[in-house]
C-alpha cells in the first residue's frame, strides 16, 4: 500500500472530470469504478490495481506486480511500457512529478518521525524529572494518546502538530 500527498485543488478537478477511475482510464487497460473516488484495475504485468482518494485528500494505492521475463526483449519492452503508464498516471492523479512525490514522501515520514520522537523525549523526561505536576503528566499524557492515535491513521501532520505542543509543555 502507498500513500501519495495530492496537490491542492486537484482532487476537486478530477472528480469534476469524471472521477479517479475515468483518469485511470486513459492510461490502464481494465478499469472498473468503484465510485468517483476510487477504481480497481489491471494493466500488462500490474496484475492488481486497487487505488482511492483518502479522506485527507491523499491517494492511496495498492499495486500488485509480476515480474517480466528478463530474457524476452518484447515482455521487457511490455514492462517498460507498463512503468511509463504508472508514471504519467501518477502525475497527473497527484499534479507532482516524480522527485516531487519522493520529496513529499520524506516530507510525510519525517513528520511521523518527530512525532514518535517527542514521545520519547517527554515520557524519559517525565521518568528522570521530579519537578513535573500531575497535572502536566496529564496533559502529556493525553498528548501522547493523541499523537499514537494520529500516527495508526497515518495523520502525520496532525501528530507532528501535537509532538510541538507537547514539547513546549515541558520547556
Amino acid at each position: 500500500m502507498e500513500r501519495f500527498d495530492v496537490k491542492r485543488g486537484l482532487m476537486k478537478q478530477i472528480m469534476a472530470d469524471g472521477g479517479l477511475a475515468v483518469l485511470a482510464k486513459k492510461y490502464f487497460e481494465n478499469v472498473e469504478a468503484d465510485g468517483k473516488t476510487s477504481f480497481s484495475g489491471s494493466h500488462d504485468i500490474m496484475v492488481s490495481i486497487s487505488a482511492h482518494f483518502s479522506d485527507t485528500g491523499a491517494l492511496v494505492i495498492d499495486v500488485k506486480n509480476v515480474p517480466p521475463n528478463f530474457d524476452d526483449p518484447e515482455a521487457m519492452k511490455i514492462a517498460q511500457d507498463s512503468r511509463k503508464k504508472w508514471t504519467l498516471f501518477l502525475d497527473e492523479a497527484t499534479g507532482y512529478n516524480s522527485k516531487q512525490r519522493g520529496d513529499k514522501a520524506k516530507e510525510w515520514a519525517k513528520k511521523a518521525s518527530k512525532a514518535k520522537s517527542s514521545v520519547t523525549q517527554a515520557k524519559t523526561f517525565m521518568k528522570l524529572s521530579k519537578n513535573v505536576s500531575e497535572e502536566v503528566q496529564a496533559q502529556a499524557y493525553a498528548l501522547i494518546d493523541e499523537i499514537e492515535a494520529a500516527l495508526e491513521e497515518g495523520e502525520n501532520t496532525k501528530a507532528a502538530g501535537r509532538g510541538e505542543k507537547l514539547g513546549k509543555l515541558f520547556q
